[in-house]
């Protein structure tokens, strides 16, 4: 009999979409008889809930920005795939995918998924080594899993030479359950903004406080949109580095909710959930809003097209980096209710039939599967040209 197929997840800190994603498909995963390692900083939310998972939790103290102790974390790596011996080494973001190949080098079978390329993030020179290291490390990857299309075409205009396969992320559609019931609302918004005004529109933005995100964004265009609906509120959920510089001079209708271990009862409080993402892969967020029955506003970056419903882009879609464009398509739909709740509809069916994570498992399973049977025809361990 042979043994079962065994992962060894590498996960980048501190993104705590990207967290969601793994320990899903860790869950689905495991429940198909897998053997699922997953290394990660410890203390982390991401350690506790692949645990619960029934994942093997392996601490990982790796940053998440590049830097002098990259080499070191690289080793760890190392040190930890001899310790698990896995089929095959899964790294997930630029972080881990750059410490995972500097380790392995095409001597483990290796699965990179991005979530977003390194080189969106940066500017010039940066912009120009991120893209030349993912050139070069295409050769150490036997295949690159993208989360949209609109992701894997990037990566191929940037030059990257790979074996991909596009695997859309997925939410755990059980856990958000059937379209939410006028009571579920009400009860979310007492218990989260005790004092809120029932007729009150609330807008919920789930994700890490940094520009990638683009709340800075949403915070200029929020002065607009509170002028013309004056008792919207509006909920920033998350933390990161841009924390302390977006809240001095916030309007007094802005909520800084913080970082939580689980976003669902805020998608249940709101009317309306934005993400103004300056760059994505495809963003978790709005697929698990969706799934909770609520309708999103999105900037037109990589994946939003394709997570979205057919005829939801007319209302939901606005140009990356416009805040005017954002603060006159809130305006809209904050003044439109019953267009809200038939999109809020559609968009839950959509992503209940499309976007299930059970679905996102399988197709991940067919991708390790496939690798870990290749033949090692390259030579291993290749060194890295200086």
């Amino acid at each position: 009999m042979r043994p079962p197929l065994t992962a060894l997840h590498v996960v980048q800190p501190g993104d705590g979409g990207v967290a969601r994603v793994v320990t899903d498909v860790v869950g689905v995963h495991v429940a198909r008889g897998m053997r699922v390692a997953v290394a990660c900083p410890p203390g982390t939310p991401l350690a506790d809930a692949a645990r619960a998972r029934g994942a093997e939790v392996l601490p990982w103290p790796a940053r998440r920005e590049p830097g002098p102790d990259v080499l070191a974390e690289s080793r760890a790596v190392t040190e930890l795939v001899a310790l698990v011996r896995p089929h095959l080494v899964h790294a997930h973001s630029a972080k881990a995918g750059l410490a995972a190949r500097l380790a392995l080098r095409g001597a483990v079978p290796t699965v990179y998924q991005p979530h977003a390329w390194s080189f969106e993030a940066v500017e010039g020179a940066t912009a120009a080594l991120a893209r030349r290291w993912e050139r070069w490390a295409a050769r150490w990857t036997d295949r690159v899993v993208c989360v949209s299309e609109a992701e894997r075409r990037r990566g191929e205009l940037a030059g990257v030479r790979a074996s991909w396969t596009v695997v859309h992320n997925g939410v755990d559609t059980g856990r958000f359950g059937p379209f939410p019931a006028a009571p579920a609302r009400a009860a979310a918004r007492a218990a989260l903004l005790p004092g809120t005004p029932p007729g009150a529109p609330v807008v919920v933005c789930v994700g890490r406080l940094c520009r990638q995100k683009g709340q800075d964004l949403l915070l200029s265009a929020w002065n607009t949109v509170h002028a013309r609906v004056p008792g919207a509120r509006l909920v920033l959920v998350g933390d990161g580095p841009d924390a302390a510089g977006l809240r001095p001079g916030a309007h007094p209708s802005v909520v800084f909710a913080g970082g939580v271990a689980d976003p669902l009862p805020w998608y249940r409080a709101a009317d309306l959930a934005v993400l103004p993402s300056r760059w994505e892969g495809m963003a978790l967020a709005p697929l698990e809003a969706m799934a909770s029955g609520r309708p999103v506003l999105l900037t037109d970056v990589d994946g939003a097209r394709e997570s979205l419903p057919p005829g939801h882009a007319a209302h939901c879609l606005v140009p990356p980096g416009d805040a005017g464009a954002l603060a006159g398509a809130l305006v809209r739909l904050l003044l439109r209710p019953i267009l809200r709740q038939s999109l809020a509809r559609q968009a839950h069916q959509h992503v209940h039939a499309r976007f299930d994570v059970q679905r996102a498992g399988a197709a991940l399973a067919d991708v390790y599967r496939e690798v870990a049977a290749l033949p090692r025809h390259r030579p291993l361990r290749e060194p890295i040209a200086q």
